[in-house]
């Protein structure tokens, strides 16, 4: 006989209406009842009939999580921890690639009205480019990145101040010439047009334009001014495309003393440029990352990066999600999540 939600709530000695809300995962339940009814889960082996559930509640049970580029390590990682902290929620989760294609976000939204899923996690790169801003009435949609909006929910870390401490170690280190790689591209016929890079998916992101400002502003501080021929665009934000970009600059400029790239993939790509054009790290050039992925620990030399809390950024984001899944006229809120340098061998000089 397949057990039901009272088998349950008899086993685990609480309400049939307490373990619905442990298997929603859109209730607060306490860690200790929590554990109690799972535990009488597993016993039982109870498997919730979604479609009896759904007819219900009007609920699928599921949730959809929408990344640009589903290749990169850090998509990776962030994937991994939806799938596992919804999982522990009661949720199922469908993922998708959106390649930065509006389109394919209209699709998902469609699909949250549809009650195909509960609700939606996008990352949109840039917010101009982003269904979310022309798709009408929205479903129950959080949003993760870095684009500047107030229409939904949303999970960010401070871009600009994280590029701006990164810097500053940087300077610290007693670095000047400091070059950013992956900044956004120059409009044609604009000044700094001899700039190395070209227009992409990555030249206008959020996140390009929030770092540059933060590197930006960390060399005013120490009296530096901004020289656009350190300021370097990419076609792609990918491994390939950093060292292609990165060996043509270094084949066309004389060294920086510092590389700050806007990810560690990017970053990845620069060591190897500098590999091959017979360059140190570090002791003739300093290179930093962001998002401390994990194989930034075993790259040669280990990388320096900003990093986050990404259990805490993902499992805000299935916070604010369950919030909009209860009651979807719930006021927006924006959670921040702290940032830190992690200085390894990639930016401290020799002795």
């Amino acid at each position: 006989m397949r057990a039901t939600v009272k088998d349950v709530a008899k086993l685990a000695g609480v309400s049939p209406k307490t373990v619905s809300n442990v298997i929603n995962g859109v209730v607060f339940v306490r860690p200790e009842t929590r554990a109690r009814v799972e535990q009488a889960l597993a016993e039982l082996d109870y498997v919730p009939n979604l479609s009896a559930r759904g007819l219900r509640n009007g609920r699928s049970g599921m949730i959809g999580l929408a990344l640009p580029d589903l290749l990169r390590p850090y998509s990776a990682e962030i994937t991994h921890l939806v799938v596992e902290l919804a999982h522990q929620r009661g949720w199922g989760v469908q993922i998708e690639q959106t390649a930065a294609e509006p389109q394919r976000e209209f699709e998902l939204l469609s699909k949250a009205r549809a009650h195909l899923v509960d609700g939606l996690i996008l990352n949109p790169i840039n917010l101009d480019d982003s269904a979310v801003t022309t798709a009408g009435p929205l479903p129950a949609v959080v949003l993760i990145g870095d684009v500047d909006q107030d229409m939904v929910s949303q999970v960010a870390i401070d871009n600009v101040a994280a590029a701006r401490d990164m810097t500053r170690h940087l300077l610290d280190q007693g670095y000047r010439r400091i070059a950013a790689v992956g900044t956004p591209e120059i409009p044609s016929g604009s000044s700094g047009t001899g700039r190395i890079g070209g227009s992409t998916d990555a030249a206008g992101t959020a996140a390009a334009r929030l770092r540059t400002l933060g590197y930006r502003e960390a060399l005013a501080e120490a009296g530096i001014d901004p020289d656009p021929e350190l300021e370097v665009a990419l076609d792609r934000w990918s491994p390939e495309g950093a060292a292609t970009v990165v060996g043509r600059y270094l084949a066309e400029h004389e060294p920086p003393e510092a590389f700050f790239c806007f990810t560690d993939t990017i970053a990845v790509g620069t060591l190897s440029a500098l590999w091959t054009a017979g360059l140190a790290v570090p002791a003739d050039c300093a290179v930093a990352g962001f998002d401390n992925i994990g194989e930034s620990r075993f790259t040669v030399p280990p990388l320096t990066t900003v990093d986050f809390d990404r259990r805490l950024f993902v499992e805000s984001a299935l916070d604010l999600l369950a919030e909009r899944m209860a009651d979807k006229d719930t006021r927006p809120r924006r959670v921040m999540i702290p940032h830190r340098i992690i200085t390894r061998a990639s930016t401290v000089r020799p002795s």
